[in-house]
């Protein structure tokens, strides 16, 4: 084959774009443009998250929505969207402040559409993940969802013939190429297949001014690889922002427990959220405060037996990231001298991101020989050891692969994704890819941080369950669980002591009833007893334990700042606790009643009210508002004095 052409799939020779591609400042045109090359079949595959197209997605869901034989087949996942608020106390709380908090960002129009039932039956998506929680019960996405490894993504997009990909990139006036900034997680990869002769595809390319330039080798794409461009201030927008959730003292806990986990000179994965956002800032605790770090650590542990390994000393020679998510924390460890390992010219690979508003502003202002130590690069090389295993190897030393889960089974199974009756939350993403690492690499573990609790229909229930019936890692791959309450050692272990060592880090009140469940089934000896020191795992402990250290801004609520204004963040627990009530007539009972007789409102409260439109009540509906938002302010205000304060 000429080595100037590409192969099509129907096995026809294709010129290989040579000329410089076509620029178009509407939307619209480039969809007529698509149109008219590709026919009325059109597979259109977009990255997961933030690098998608919106503009030109939306103007092929126009033509398609406008023209029945037009067929289009969308591939993507993490379809972005601004939260709908349910109800009345949350729509004060996030209309005033959704463009601020999330972005002015454009809506992708087939995600409203399948939300409320009006996208045309020419017109499917499919996803291979998705936001978490947000298309629960929505039957159409729950249908077309596809299970799959990230990095087996790229084969099911060949598999389905993908004829078009549209991505958000980025340029820049010092560099002819383009950077594909927050997503090279898949597309160098199809755009080896096309320059294999293995697929053929329209490229899309849609310019951004607020998406940071990027400088990985995988990244930056020659501009004559794409066949048209979008590049027009009418279609530029200001980036979806994920806005930070504030880290509970639990979260805390977990991140505490889990630095001591992490060899200085290693490798590290973390995740986006608030227990990624502790995990990171327990490992700058270690490193820049190791006497409080030690101290709190103490105080949080029911047990004088530290784990193995056991690692609480100041980082020497740093670590590497080597993740398919660049979140903030990694920012905040470079600045904190933790995250200072480089392979190859980079501190961290990584495969995409989307996060708040000052993560992308800080990497925008970055110098660039800085920015250029942060490599976007794809999944297949973050997720996978193929394709040059022994480097990989020695390059991912002493690996901590740490990776949130909602449910782990008494016998060490985790369940990450999904419901016991199908409904998918989120995906599987590369969470199994990592523990696959954890295994395959020498020194490496997986850990699994957990919350030992939630709130389900107002009732507090137990994270660690005795069964269920979905699984996102087998218990036969079991290595580390961590709660607040400790961490467990499973690698290896008989099923009784993997019994046991969950149990020691089971909310108390719960830890009765797995026990005898455990008992009845056969799986530990009917004389085992807890040990009396992992009796005590409730939040009243862990709230005496690092109470004083938040109290004394140690341990704050949002150790890397907020979009959040002080009476939104006043106001985000009490909200929570709110919802968690709403089930129950007697708990907003309880609410409500302490709202209306806490006596004269301290000047922090009254901030909140008015925030939320509630400092001068005209209804009997308003004045009930105030009381239960004010009561949720005055019992989030004080320390948990007992488990049934819950």
């Amino acid at each position: 084959m000429d080595p100037g052409s590409r192969r099509t799939p129907a096995g026809g020779i294709w010129p290989e774009v040579a000329t410089m591609p076509a620029r178009y400042k509407d939307a619209d045109v480039i969809a007529d443009a698509i149109i008219e090359k590709v026919g009325k079949s059109i597979v259109l595959a977009m990255p997961l998250g933030l690098g998608k197209a919106n503009h030109i997605a939306n103007a092929l869901v126009k033509r398609a929505t406008a023209d029945p034989s037009i067929h289009l087949r969308i591939f993507t996942a993490l379809t972005l969207e601004k939260p709908h608020p349910r109800s009345e106390l949350e729509k004060r709380f996030l209309e005033p402040a959704l463009n601020r908090l999330f972005g002015d960002y454009p809506p992708l129009a087939y995600a409203a559409m399948l939300r409320d039932g009006s996208l045309p039956a020419n017109i499917e998506i499919d996803e291979f993940f998705f936001l978490a929680g947000r298309w629960l019960g929505v039957a159409r996405a729950q249908q077309n969802y596809i299970s799959a490894n990230y990095t087996d993504a790229f084969q099911y997009i060949l598999d389905r013939g993908v004829n078009v990909i549209a991505q958000l990139v980025a340029s820049d006036d010092d560099d002819s190429r383009l950077s594909l900034s927050c997503n090279p997680d898949i597309t160098p990869d199809l755009l080896d297949a096309r320059k294999d002769g293995r697929a053929d595809f329209i490229f899309a390319g849609q310019i951004n001014s607020q998406l940071p330039y990027m400088i990985g080798e995988k990244a930056l794409v020659e501009e004559n690889h794409f066949d048209v461009i979008l590049d027009s201030p009418e279609t530029d927008f200001e980036l979806f922002s994920a806005p930070k959730r504030p880290v509970s003292l639990a979260e805390h806990a977990i991140g505490l427990h889990t630095a001591r986990l992490v060899a200085d000179g290693g490798t590290l994965q973390i995740g986006i959220g608030s227990v990624g956002d502790a995990v990171s800032y327990g490992l700058i605790l270690r490193h820049r405060k190791n006497t409080e770090f030690k101290s709190l650590v103490r105080a949080i542990q029911n047990s004088d037996e530290a784990p193995r390994p056991c690692e609480d000393k100041p980082f020497d020679q740093g670590l590497y990231g080597c993740s398919e998510m660049l979140v903030d924390g990694f920012l905040q460890l470079e600045k904190a001298g933790v995250l200072k390992r480089e392979v190859d010219g980079a501190i961290i690979h990584a495969g995409f991101f989307v996060e708040s508003r000052g993560f992308y502003k800080t990497l925008r202002d970055m110098p660039k020989n800085e920015r250029a130590r942060f490599v976007m690069t794809p999944v297949s090389f973050t997720n996978s050891l193929y394709g040059g295993v022994e480097e990989r190897r020695r390059q991912r030393t002493h690996a901590r692969f740490i990776n949130n889960a909602m449910i782990a089974t008494l016998m060490g199974a985790v369940i990450s994704d999904g419901t016991e009756d199908g409904q998918v939350v989120s995906g599987v993403g590369g969470q199994f890819e990592f523990v696959q690492q954890a295994f395959a690499l020498d020194g490496a573990r997986s850990i699994i941080t957990l919350n030992a609790t939630r709130q389900t229909g107002g009732e507090t229930v137990s994270n660690v369950v005795w069964s269920y019936g979905h699984t996102t890692i087998p218990r036969h791959m079991r290595d580390i669980i961590i709660t607040e309450y400790g961490v467990a050692d499973l690698r290896g272990k008989s099923d009784a002591d993997v019994v046991a060592a969950l149990l020691a880090i089971t909310d108390s009140r719960f830890q009765g009833a797995l026990l005898e469940k455990a008992k009845s089934a056969g799986k530990i000896a009917r004389d085992f007893n807890i040990p009396k020191m992992y009796c005590e795992n409730t939040p009243v402990r862990i709230q005496a334990a690092l109470g004083q250290a938040r109290h004394n801004g140690l341990l704050p609520a949002f150790p890397f700042g907020c979009d959040f204004t002080k009476d939104e963040q006043r106001l985000l627990p009490a909200l929570d606790r709110l919802k968690q009530a709403a089930s129950s007539k007697r708990k907003l009972a309880r609410l409500a009643l302490h709202g209306a007789s806490g006596g004269a409102a301290p000047e922090p409260h009254l901030s909140a009210i008015d925030r939320m439109g509630l400092s001068s009540p005209k209804s009997v509906k308003e004045h009930a508002y105030r009381w239960l938002v004010r009561g949720a302010l005055i019992e989030t205000d004080e320390p948990v004095r007992s488990d049934k304060d819950l």
